[in-house]
């Protein structure tokens, strides 16, 4: 575990005084998100699952900018694994002096096959990790959570419109939208909230990576403001969600994606 902290005065940032626990937080929009969660106030657990490097890059940037940053390795696949990480942010926040206010379930895995040439272990792999992942992380925040927290899950505009080769891609967020929902009507008697975002084509190097020649820009054309998303769209989104005045939005999937769809 990384952890970094500065003491400079957070009296004005909104999200002072709360713990955040951030899944998938070191890179691309999970990086986009715990920097803008961390610069409004908030005490920052993020995960990461390989990049070590990456995550305390991140933890450094943060604390340069007097923010409070800690990172702890997750195989968001592996049950034991999400455990330990809720247990090492406890630790976390109870040397800060704060609790669980804020879930942001931004940890996923891709994959792309046509329903007929599919196997059955990436099926496994990405319900693993996209489906029980997000299942497990809901319930171990559940008893955790303080009221009025917010929880905030990250979903594919796939699950509306869905594109040749998602099918298992597209089943698995289908399942983080609606264990979201089912979490809003659970822990809503407490005033916490639960959203999904569900993102269209946002720049990130994996996008850039596996894209298809001219895809971008393709996509980029047909949206509303003619680009595609930037990954600080996404965390400006987010940061909306999580604000304490954010406390009558529930139970709602917001399309971020430049009006594409």
């Amino acid at each position: 575990m990384t952890t970094s902290m500065n003491s400079a005065a957070t009296s004005s940032h909104s999200l002072a005084g709360r713990g955040a626990l951030i899944t998938g937080g070191s890179r691309g929009i999970g990086r986009a998100i715990t920097a803008r969660l961390a610069a409004s106030g908030a005490t920052v657990v993020f995960t990461y699952h390989t990049r070590s490097d990456a995550a305390e890059t991140l933890v450094a940037e943060i604390a340069e900018r007097d923010g409070y940053a800690s990172a702890v390795r997750l195989d968001l696949g592996d049950p034991d694994q999400v455990t330990a990480a809720f247990a090492a942010a406890d630790t976390v926040f109870q040397q800060v002096g704060v609790g669980l206010d804020i879930l942001v379930a931004n940890a996923g895995v891709f994959a792309s096959a046509p329903l007929a040439e599919a196997g059955i272990e990436e099926w496994d792999r990405v319900m693993a990790v996209n489906a029980r992942g997000t299942f497990l992380t809901l319930q171990q925040a559940a008893p955790r959570l303080r009221d009025g927290g917010r929880v905030v899950t990250l979903s594919t505009v796939g699950t509306h419109w869905p594109s040749p080769g998602e099918a298992i891609y597209a089943a698995s967020k289908a399942a983080v939208e609606q264990l979201t929902r089912v979490a809003s009507r659970e822990f809503g008697h407490r005033g916490i909230t639960a959203n999904t975002i569900s993102l269209g084509p946002t720049d990130t190097d994996l996008l850039r990576s596996s894209a298809q020649p001219g895809a971008v820009e393709g996509a980029a054309a047909m949206t509303a403001l003619g680009r595609i998303g930037r990954p600080t769209d996404i965390a400006d989104l987010v940061a909306l969600l999580v604000h304490p005045d954010n406390r009558w939005v529930t139970g709602q999937n917001i399309r971020a994606d430049g009006g594409l769809t």
